[in-house]
């Protein structure tokens, strides 16, 4: 899979993918309207280790459900993440057997060197 996966919405999502100016060969699909599957969650969880690395703790529905009071297991990250677009740390790429998630400064340098390799 070569695919990245953001919020359209969102203005730190729509920067970094002008950043990266992604190749043709690599797919966009915006959260909101393509929902990820059940098969995409578990690719994800696959090359990243767990459903907690997709997870974003900054997200305004992790604040409002007071997720933080909760001891949370890998079946309820996964669970918010196939029922609550927003919970996912973005932008995902995903470039065959790489991932790379979340807009911290050095990711998003990787990604965009593994862009353009």
């Amino acid at each position: 899979m070569r695919k990245i996966f953001y919020l359209k919405s969102c203005s730190t999502c729509i920067r970094i993918l002008k950043e990266w100016n992604a190749p043709e060969s690599v797919s966009l699909q915006n959260i909101k309207s393509e929902p990820l599957t059940e098969n995409q969650i578990e690719e994800l969880k696959s090359l990243s280790g767990s459903y907690e690395a997709l997870f974003s703790r900054r997200s305004t529905l992790y604040k409002t459900l007071n997720l933080k009071e909760k001891n949370l297991t890998e079946t309820d990250y996964k669970y918010y993440l196939l029922d609550h677009y927003t919970v996912l740390k973005r932008p995902v790429l995903v470039l065959d057997d790489k991932i790379f998630i979340g807009n911290q400064k050095e990711v998003v340098a990787e990604a965009k060197k593994a862009l353009h390799e």
